[in-house]
Order: C-alpha cells, then sequence, then structure tokens
C-alpha cells in the first residue's frame, strides 16, 4: 500500500486545537423530520425555567443555533434542540426548540424522538411496558410515553398541553391565490390550517410540489398575520405568533384518514405530519364534533410517515374549551457528530441557500 493510504489508516481522529469550540449532537429523525440533539460542548444558558433559558439563547447565543441549523453543518429544513433543567422537581428535563428562523415553542417529533433517546442512552430509569416522561417544552410540561418491548422501543406517544380553536372557516386575501379559507388553531403552536378540499387551490401535497408549497404556505401565513390579530396565547406572551401553514387533503393510503404538509418558519417543509399541528388539528376535529374520546385518526406527511392522533380529554383553558390531545409515532437514531467552529472560518455562522 502507498505510504500516505497507511497514514490515513494509521491516523482517522482530528484533535482541533483549544480555541476552537467543539459541539457534540446526536441525530435522529421522526418520520424524516430531521432532530439534532445538542449533547455537549454548548455555552451554559442561564435563567429559571424554558422560556428564560430560551430567551437567554436567542440573546446571546444565535449564532451557534445558525452555526449548526444552517449550511454547511446543515441546512434549510434542519432542526435542532437543547436539553436543560427542568421547571421543577417533577419534571424530568427541559428543552428547547432550533430551526432556521429562530426558537419554537413546541415540536412534537422531537418529543417523540428525545423520548426514544432518553430510554435508548438510559436517561431515565426504564420500565417494561411503559415509561414515563415529564418534558418541559417552551409551551408546558409534555408528559411523553415510550412503549417498550424488551429492551426495544416500539414508539412514543405524547400528550400535549391544552390544544384549542381560534376559529374555524375564516378567510383571508392572498395575493396571487384569492381569497382563502383557513382554520385558526393552537397545538402548542399556533397555525393557519387550510383544507385543499375547501379551498380551490392547485396543489399536490407532495414533493413534486415542493418549491409551490413553500411559496403558497409562506404567502398565507405572511396574509393571515397582516389580517388576523386573535393570535394571542391566553397566558403566555411569548407564545403568541403565528408558526406556520398546514395543508391539508385526502389521502389515497389505505388506513390513512388525511395528509398533512405544515409549512413552517421561514419557509421550512415538515418531513413528518407535525406533532403540533396534528394536537391543533385534534382541537379542530373536536370543535367540529368529527372525532370522539379515545378514536384514532392517522395522519400521514409529505414523505408518507404517519402520526396517530387522538383527544384523551376536554378542559377550560383561559377563554377556551380545550382538548388534550395524544399523538403517536417513532424515531430513529442516525448518526452521533462532533461539531467543531474554527475562529478564522469566514462562515462560521452558517449560510442557507434554497
Amino acid at each position: 500500500m502507498g505510504q500516505t493510504y497507511d497514514r490515513i489508516l494509521e491516523n482517522s481522529t482530528f484533535d482541533p486545537p483549544e480555541n476552537w469550540l467543539q459541539i457534540k449532537t446526536i441525530d435522529m429523525h421522526t418520520g424524516g423530520e430531521p432532530l439534532r440533539i445538542i449533547v455537549g460542548g454548548f455555552p451554559e444558558l442561564k435563567g429559571n425555567n424554558v422560556l428564560e433559558y430560551r430567551r437567554y439563547c436567542k440573546e446571546h447565543y444565535d449564532e451557534l443555533r445558525t452555526a449548526l441549523m444552517f449550511e454547511p453543518r446543515g441546512h434549510a429544513d434542519m432542526y435542532g434542540c437543547i436539553l436543560l433543567p427542568p421547571n421543577d422537581e417533577e419534571g424530568d428535563f427541559g428543552i428547547i426548540f432550533l430551526h432556521n428562523e429562530g426558537y419554537s415553542t413546541m415540536c412534537g417529533h422531537a418529543i417523540i424522538a428525545i423520548s426514544t433517546l432518553a430510554v435508548q442512552m438510559g436517561w431515565v430509569d426504564e420500565k417494561q411496558g411503559i415509561t414515563e416522561l415529564k418534558i418541559d417544552a417552551p409551551c408546558g410540561r409534555i408528559y411523553a410515553y415510550v412503549e417498550m418491548e424488551g429492551k426495544e422501543v416500539k414508539g412514543v406517544r405524547f400528550h400535549c398541553v391544552p390544544s384549542f380553536v381560534v376559529g374555524l372557516d375564516r378567510k383571508v386575501a392572498v395575493k396571487g391565490l384569492g381569497e382563502v379559507t383557513y382554520d385558526l388553531a393552537y397545538g402548542g403552536a399556533f397555525y393557519a390550517y387550510v383544507d385543499l378540499r375547501k379551498n380551490k387551490l392547485e396543489l399536490e401535497l407532495d414533493s413534486n410540489s415542493y418549491q409551490d408549497l413553500i411559496s403558497k404556505g409562506m404567502d398565507i401565513k405572511q396574509a393571515v398575520m397582516e389580517q388576523d390579530h386573535e393570535i394571542l396565547h391566553p397566558f403566555e406572551g411569548d407564545l403568541s405568533f403565528l408558526y406556520g401553514t398546514i395543508f391539508i387533503d385526502g389521502s389515497e393510503t389505505s388506513g390513512v384518514d388525511s395528509r398533512n404538509v405544515c409549512i413552517f418558519a421561514e419557509g421550512e417543509v415538515d418531513r413528518c405530519p407535525t406533532g403540533s399541528g396534528v394536537s391543533g388539528r385534534m382541537a379542530i376535529h373536536w370543535a367540529r364534533n368529527e372525532i370522539k374520546l379515545g378514536q384514532t385518526m392517522v395522519i400521514e406527511s409529505i414523505t408518507g410517515s404517519t402520526f396517530i392522533g387522538s383527544v384523551v380529554k376536554e378542559v377550560d383553558y383561559g377563554p377556551f374549551t380545550a382538548v388534550i390531545p395524544q399523538v403517536e409515532g417513532t424515531a430513529h437514531i442516525t448518526g452521533m457528530h462532533t461539531f467543531v467552529l474554527d475562529p478564522k472560518d469566514p462562515m462560521k455562522k452558517g449560510f442557507i441557500l434554497r
């Protein structure tokens, strides 16, 4: 063999200089939607609860969010999270979510993934049958239930925060699209739900319409934000913003009730059916008397992956009649990484090309 190749075989580890920041992650996906879980090297965040940690990260370390989510380490549709102390002693841990625009309030696919990982890593005491986790997200406490079969994780279901409908069959004028009918609902984040069966939008909820979905989804989001002044969380101002547009259509897949495609943040396309989006949909179907307690709905994504949604109970939540939704799905580990930031790298903060 050549001398250089022999050296490659002997030395495949790079030791960064001491002044380079090293951040360790475990990467996963839930129904095709990525999650980069930061497990080491991120500077300490200061605060007394998850919302304060989120605020501190935004104010002091936002360049690390872009470094890990943007190219060349990530991409325009990357998603991540940081694990933190819980809000009180009864919680297991806290979590904040990162994406191309900033910091979301809730993320169901991340809850499914991190719950899976928590058991696989031994971060929580594993129980035969069902292992319960109490996770403090920016929107509130999420209860996750990891189903075990022997040592194997079979799936995760979680109970979301109270989810409610702000308005059904609202109308908004969208440039280039005309009048669009939408439902406004909250499932840990606010979404405008646009059912293609009610609207005359020439869209297919598949990968062939990827760019068109982004364009129309962002146009609808912008129009709703400009018109609708009721995107207000009853208790937390930090949660009072429209996160995205969710397109809904029927499905030709046997056993599937409908398809969701969520366009969120700065034009990200969710590869999974969107856990918080399914939570909001459960509130919509409950308000329309289209679902009963314990009845399930199977909702698929642009990749064909599925979540199972249902309603656990009805609750009063401020001025709203809300529901506690349950969402079920599975997640898988894709890799372990140590990212480095060279202080002299002119692109160390990242960039996005779409």
